[in-house]
């Protein structure tokens, strides 16, 4: 069952709770941000509204249904789930930054301090909300999964302390795992639950207060929809986010690209196989004749 994030930034208070869960459950520095970079997977602004008043907007990643970046991953280090995350993998990245190009959110980013560069992003705690409370632990007091293997997120071996924070940050005071960022909301701007709920639950709150709302559920249709939905006041364009997107998936319409190019690379061969034929043809044709100008020269001496 596919799942998703709703922010409804009406309700959001600027707290930086979820800004602080996702520093902690990642083990990055605890900072403000306004800006993601690679050790910052979700950020909030402060935007002042033309009457004085304060609106707050987060940017994390969208985990588009059809993702640009998977599909231009050469090693297949990010890849969309069935829960509707889209994952990144460490051992398998290798740092050449097509998913940055890729992406039309501008989400993926660089390590640039340090000697051995990866992609980062937000996972939506996929392998976080994954872990097990009961799971087993080695002598070493390393966490293992079910084949026994060591388990490591974002390159991190987790330990059995690390595993029981990670556990209380992401399950809900109803005892189903979520996202960190969505269990530490103290006023329940950001939710986590399966995808057509959450978008019922969006459609939901505009229909109810229509003065409250831009009439827009942002996520929906943007490049074919993601799986990170957001509610506002303001018009989102406003907000920073981009509102110029295509509501058709970047990587089918590569595919469309791609189908003709056996069409066009065969009419491409012809063609520089014709011109070819017709330079040489040309090369022959001068020789013979100048051969028959040197052999008429000939008899008249």
């Amino acid at each position: 069952m596919p799942h998703a994030i709703l922010v409804d930034l009406t309700e959001c208070v600027g707290c930086g709770a979820c800004r602080d869960a996702c520093q902690q459950v990642h083990h990055f520095p605890q900072e403000e941000c306004t800006s993601l970079d690679a050790h910052n997977f979700t950020t909030l602004r402060k935007i002042e509204t033309a009457d004085g008043q304060e609106v707050f907007a987060r940017q994390m990643c969208q985990h588009c249904q059809d993702p640009a970046c998977a599909s231009a991953c050469l090693v297949g280090a990010l890849e969309k789930t069935r829960d509707g995350a889209v994952t990144w993998d460490t051992d398998k990245c290798i740092g050449c930054r097509y998913c940055m190009v890729a992406c039309p959110f501008d989400i993926p980013k660089y390590e640039w301090d340090t000697n051995n560069p990866k992609v980062r992003k937000c996972t939506m705690c996929y392998t976080e909300r994954h872990l097990d409370a009961d799971s087993k632990t080695d002598k070493e007091g390393y966490v293992l999964d079910r084949s026994g293997k060591r388990v490591s997120i974002d390159g991190r071996l987790v330990t059995a302390e690390d595993r029981d924070m990670i556990v209380e940050m992401t399950t809900n005071s109803d005892g189903k795992r979520a996202t960190a960022c969505s269990v530490a909301c103290p006023i329940g701007a950001t939710l986590y639950g399966e995808r057509s709920e959450l978008l019922a639950e969006a459609h939901r709150r505009i229909r109810s207060n229509p003065d409250s709302y831009v009439q827009k559920v942002y996520g929906q249709t943007e490049v074919g929809g993601t799986s990170v939905f957001y509610l506002s006041s303001m018009p989102f364009e406003q907000l920073g986010f981009s509102t110029k997107l295509d509501t058709e998936a970047l990587p089918l319409r590569t595919w469309r690209v791609l189908e003709k190019l056996p069409d066009v690379i065969l009419t491409a061969g012809v063609a520089l196989g014709a011109v070819y034929w017709i330079t040489n043809r040309r090369e022959d044709v001068r020789k013979f004749e100048e051969e028959v100008k040197n052999q008429r020269s000939q008899k008249k001496s």
